[in-house]
């Protein structure tokens, strides 16, 4: 990356992330490193997945949360904490809370996850359900700490926090020591700053790279500019960086130690997801996948050496879920949806279900609409959405409907 800031960056230094990591020990897990023979095939070098998804609470959040809790003095502790999160945080902030004996306080919008507010409360939270988005939940959270004397836990805009978050690239080390090129999700920051600072103090020829989802995007404008910049109406599926402003202390350490900034878009994030739960077998949310997204982006970008890709979390809603995994089949080409007219008499759906048969295509589903002015009296027009096996399979099955004299309309 050409951008350098040129204010000074805060003293968070690979003392402070191996102090966490001792912290740490026997409360946060040393999640497993995964290879993948697809991703490498794909790149021609060696991928390795670090499934933080199987971290406790299903995310990083956890490591940050913890440290920066477990270092309020006593009368703070005594005071409870707050915090403002849409799920992965918030689910930190509980577990931490519980954990440390200090009572905790989750402002989460109204339209949260209906998994993510449960888990929270399990976990032993006080959740309240407040805005519409997570900027007015944050103001909520801000606004009971001024008037209870919480702490307000933020969730990555402290160094604490970041020393948390940082311990996963000292594990990254451990596990792949031959390492060229780390991969990481960015939304405010705090995970990508604190894995470099731990990588880039011990390997400095190790390349950190963050990803960001297009939609919403706020570093590389950031870094054109030399300090954070707030971008309007942050939109992506993958709500866990979806974050409008970059936090400052991640902000300075981003810019100073990661080596480049990429974005992905959200047919790319899909298709990741269905990825890795296809080829990898691990139930990944979109903000995870992004580091997956890049390699499938841009695979040749990463042939000069092992590469690791942080899976930041694995808390994804399954109604999304549902529909994300259709969004990345879609997105894949194994989704096939066609509009035709066949004549209205019996045994013209089965005469068109034959074909259909003989290129293997799966009917899913079948509509038929027999009152659009546009039909003739003996016509019927019959809307089909087959699963199908890749783009070559759809133009197969289009040329069979073709060669047996249906003409497709949409």
């Amino acid at each position: 990356m050409n951008y350098r800031v040129p204010q000074p960056v805060p003293q968070v230094i690979l003392d402070d992330v191996r102090g966490a990591q001792k912290m740490l020990s026997g409360v946060s897990r040393v999640t497993p490193m995964e290879g993948s023979r697809h991703l490498s095939a794909l790149t021609g070098s060696p991928v390795h997945l670090k499934c933080e998804n199987l971290q406790r609470t299903g995310s990083f959040k956890l490591r940050g949360a913890y440290v920066r809790i477990a270092g309020l003095r006593p009368e703070q502790r005594a005071a409870g904490v707050v915090a403002a999160s849409a799920g992965n945080h918030a689910q930190g902030v509980a577990l931490a809370s519980a954990l440390l004996g200090v009572h905790a306080t989750v402002y989460m919008p109204v339209g949260a996850p209906l998994p993510k507010v449960a888990a929270t409360q399990e976990y032993g939270a006080d959740v309240r359900l407040h805005g519409q988005v997570v900027d007015e939940t944050l103001a909520a959270a801000e606004d009971h700490a001024e008037r209870t004397g919480a702490v307000f836990i933020h969730p990555f805009d402290h160094r604490d926090v970041i020393a948390g978050q940082g311990t996963l690239g000292l594990e990254v080390l451990e596990q792949c020591p031959e390492v060229r090129t780390i991969l990481v999700g960015i939304g405010g920051g705090g995970l990508a700053a604190g894995i470099a600072i731990a990588v880039k103090a011990l390997r400095p020829d190790v390349k950190v790279i963050g990803v960001q989802a297009a939609g919403a995007a706020a570093y590389p404008p950031s870094l054109r500019a030399g300090h954070p910049v707030a971008i309007d109406s942050p939109t992506t599926m993958a709500d866990g960086i979806k974050v409008g402003r970059p936090g400052d202390i991640p902000f300075q350490i981003i810019g100073e130690l990661l080596d480049d900034v990429r974005t992905v878009t959200e047919d790319q994030l899909s298709s990741a997801l269905l990825l890795c739960l296809e080829r990898a077998k691990l139930v990944v949310e979109p903000a995870g996948c992004a580091p997956v997204a890049a390699l499938l982006a841009e695979p040749e970008r990463y042939a000069d050496g092992p590469v690791v890709a942080v899976l930041s979390g694995g808390n994804v809603d399954p109604l999304l879920l549902q529909g994300i995994l259709r969004h990345g089949m879609a997105a894949a080409g194994r989704y096939l949806s066609l509009r035709l007219r066949v004549a209205d008499r019996p045994g013209a759906l089965a005469g068109l279900l034959a074909v259909l048969s003989d290129t293997d295509a799966n009917v899913l589903d079948v509509s038929h609409v027999r009152t659009d002015p546009r039909l003739g009296l003996a016509e019927v027009e019959v809307e089909l959405h087959l699963e199908t096996k890749g783009p070559e399979h759809c133009a197969a099955v289009a040329r069979a409907l073709h060669g047996a004299g249906y003409a497709v309309i949409g």
